[in-house]
């Protein structure tokens, strides 16, 4: 009885953790501000292009691509874009890779400069 008391909670603990394995996640961002061509760098975990398959800058309304230069499991580093909006704060976003792809808006901020 023990056992399988057990083995139930073992079982469940490696679902909850492979489950959790998958979800890109941004931290944070170096520099926190930058203008038009600057590069910045963002970190945290499931990074890597076979999870992440673009990245964007938001307002929640208007979203615009990043040239991603650098990409691995734990950073990207992207140019921003000419046509980022300047003088607020953007959101980063990202769009998943594979068949179910989503758009996951990440809790990670940069001002953009004019």
């Amino acid at each position: 009885m023990k056992l399988s008391f057990f083995s139930a909670l073992l079982f469940i603990a490696c679902v909850v953790s492979y489950a959790q394995e998958g979800i890109p996640r941004m931290v944070t961002v170096d520099p926190m501000s930058g203008k038009a061509g600057d590069v910045i760098a963002v970190t945290g975990e499931n990074l890597q292009k076979d999870m992440v398959s673009r990245v964007f800058l938001t307002d929640g309304k208007n979203d615009t691509p990043v040239e991603v230069t650098e990409q691995t499991a734990t950073t990207i580093k992207f140019k921003i874009p000419d046509k980022a909006p300047s003088g607020g704060r953007l959101a980063l976003m990202i769009l998943t890779s594979g068949k179910d792809a989503k758009y996951i808006e990440q809790p990670v901020k940069v001002m953009i400069e004019q």
